[in-house]
């Protein structure tokens, strides 16, 4: 566990892989590790279960071809019961939009990191009582880097991450303030491009973060 931490710490920048197929998944983070990205959270869907199978598949899929070299975590993780499941399949962290005491709890019992997502000082401190390793400051740029740094002051011994409107344009200003990582969605994980087959221009996004 000590080490998983260890490597979201270094690699700075998780990708958020949300809406990608498993069919695509291998192809998607090759793209992203040989940009200089190690870190990928495969985020749950709320629309059907099997969409969630689907999430679970892809972790999977990560875990065997990748092995230590990626860093795979489950994303949107809102229940105990799917905290579980992500784990059975090799998710190495647990990552939520929310503070849930239960989801963080669970996360912990299993042996995993617990990155909950929180947007007020009492909600980071909540979330950090609970276990909670690193916390997520989501939506980071809409809160705002004055924000985000204003509130780093008095509770700045607890590790926090920025997600949320985060790109290559501005994701140093965040670590330059104290965040320990970002988190980067869309602006990195483009959906068109990998159902264009487009992996090239994947590759060369993730390599605009100066990770490689």
């Amino acid at each position: 566990m000590a080490d998983t931490l260890q490597r979201i710490l270094d690699g700075k920048v998780v990708a958020i892989v949300r809406g990608i197929s498993s069919k695509d998944m291998i192809q998607t983070v090759e793209a992203l590790n040989d940009g200089g990205i190690t870190c990928v959270e495969v985020t749950f869907s709320l629309k059907s279960e099997e969409k969630c199978l689907d999430t679970l598949k892809s972790i999977r899929m990560i875990k065997e071809h990748f092995g230590d070299s990626v860093a795979v975590g489950a994303g949107t993780v809102l229940t105990p019961e799917n905290v579980s499941r992500a784990k059975e399949a090799g998710a190495e962290y647990i990552i939520s939009p929310n503070v849930d005491e239960a989801v963080i709890k669970a996360t912990k019992s299993l042996g995993m990191i617990s990155i909950p997502g929180a947007v007020t000082p009492s909600e980071v401190i909540a979330a950090y009582n609970w276990g909670a390793d690193i916390v997520k400051l989501f939506p980071a740029a809409s809160l705002g880097l004055p924000y985000v740094k204003a509130l780093m002051g008095p509770i700045d011994g607890i590790p926090l991450t920025a997600v949320g409107g985060v790109d290559a344009s501005n994701y140093r200003d965040f670590l330059d303030i104290g965040c320990v990582g970002v988190g980067v969605g869309g602006n990195l994980v483009n959906k068109k491009l990998i159902e264009a087959g487009d992996f090239e221009a994947i590759k060369k996004l993730a390599l605009e973060y100066g990770l490689k």
